[in-house]
């Protein structure tokens, strides 16, 4: 990771903290350059050591420690050669000592993007480096008539550290925090698929179940329909009565690995349907029922059933009322004060059934939950082989669109979930459509 991120906008600035600090570094190579005359080093130590300081920060960009030890150096190099001189003629001006203005702002950039992009025990490293060497230098090598700098270096350069190290640990921590968020959305999202699967696992139970007992009693009751039948007929019917008993037992088992821990929901269907695994699952002929109870509530819904109704698999039926369910409990959630149409188009390869609702006359408050119904939708079409669509309407509102084919599989002529077709565009409060309705 580079130690100055770039901008993300403008897309033309995005190198512009690398530039500046480019800038920077010329600047301050010039001034050290300038400063070093103060120090009488005359050509080329002067003009080296003064260079080497803006160098330094250009290189700790990529290469922070050979930086910290090219600005340390230089620093130490040049403070030698202005003890030298201090020692052997008494300067006109006391000059800044070991470290010059532009050595010291230098070296607090380089330990500052150092601490940027090491681990924090580098940096200290390098700070107790820098300390040392500088106490070194004035507190036991000394010099003559020159104004102390070694106290406010080291406290600049404690400071920058310090900076360095922190905004480093929270750039890391939002990584960590970023890729936690996302681990934990990938979790939940897959916890909700699975909880689906396993709910829509729990309501197909009946429908197996009911034609498993279908099977046994029919075997049972078999051979009193066959005058003198044989002993190999009574034996194979016994059979097939025991093998649908034995499917019944295990399902029964399946039902108590998937069952929900709350009691008073035992098919997770939800609050207020505890006598559900005492009732049998709903099917179409309850639809009225159902529109009726979102009425109650609130909204203003219509229904249009087309086609010749053919008797549809129990699974279809199931399915169909679950989407339509999940729809109508949306358009109370989400859009409350809207018109909803719910319309059932039998086809002789299935069954498409497509909710849509009008704008809401008034924002929806928030919405406690995991989000798990259009997901549940997608699931059931899914299971049946069939397809589920949603979007939103021209006029603020929403469409849910799906196709059940009655054998399992859509063939290449099925009808589509087209989410425009023409006159339902939108609803209004009477139940008719058009774009005049919003």
């Amino acid at each position: 990771m580079a130690p100055l991120p770039p901008l993300s906008r403008p897309r033309w600035l995005r190198r512009l903290p690398h530039v500046v600090l480019y800038l920077i570094a010329l600047g301050l190579a010039l001034a050290g350059v300038a400063d070093n005359d103060t120090y009488r080093l005359g050509f080329p130590l002067g003009e080296v050591t003064g260079a080497a300081q803006g160098v330094a920060l250009a290189l700790a960009l990529r290469r922070p420690v050979p930086a910290w030890w090219l600005s340390l150096g230089a620093t130490l190099l040049a403070a030698a050669g202005a003890r030298a001189h201090m020692m052997a003629d008494i300067p006109a001006s006391r000059p800044d000592w070991p470290w010059s203005s532009p050595a010291l702002v230098a070296h607090a950039l380089v330990l500052f993007l150092l601490a940027l992009r090491l681990p924090a025990r580098v940096a200290i490293g390098a700070l107790s480096v820098t300390a040392l060497l500088t106490y070194v230098m004035q507190g036991l090598v000394g010099g003559q008539l020159y104004h102390s700098t070694g106290f406010l270096a080291v406290v600049v350069f404690a400071a920058a550290v310090l900076l360095g190290i922190a905004l480093r640990g929270r750039r890391e921590a939002r990584t960590q925090l970023v890729e936690q968020a996302s681990q934990t959305e990938e979790e939940r999202a897959r916890r909700t698929l699975l909880e689906e699967r396993s709910r829509i696992a729990r309501e197909l139970h009946d429908v197996v179940a009911h034609h498993m007992s279908v099977i046994s009693i029919q075997a049972q009751v078999a051979p009193y329909l066959v005058e003198n039948p044989s002993d190999e007929l009574k034996e194979n019917l016994e059979g097939i009565r025991q093998n649908a008993l034995e499917a019944l037992t295990e399902l029964r088992r399946v039902l108590g690995v998937l069952r929900s821990e709350n009691p008073e929901d035992p098919y997770g269907l939800g609050a207020g349907t505890g006598a559900a695994p005492n009732s049998p699952q709903p099917t179409l002929d309850r639809l009225d029922a159902l529109v009726e109870n979102t009425r109650a509530a609130g909204l203003q819904v219509t229904t249009e059933i087309t086609g010749e109704q053919l008797p549809l698999p129990p699974g279809v039926e199931l399915s169909a009322y679950r989407i339509i369910q999940e729809a109508l409990s949306n358009a109370l959630r989400h859009a409350p004060g809207s018109a909803v149409r719910v319309e059932l188009w039998h086809f002789p390869r299935g069954l498409q059934v497509r909710v849509i609702n009008s704008r809401p006359e008034r924002s929806a408050p928030p919405s406690p939950g995991a989000g798990h119904g259009l997901l549940g939708m997608r699931e059931r079409a899914a299971m049946l082989g069939g397809t589920l669509v949603t979007s939103e309407t021209a006029h603020g509102g929403f469409v849910v669109a799906a196709f059940l084919p009655r054998d399992g599989a859509v063939t290449g002529d099925a009808p589509s979930t087209d989410l425009s077709p023409p006159p339902f565009t939108d609803v209004d409060r009477s139940g008719r459509t058009g774009d005049e309705s919003r």
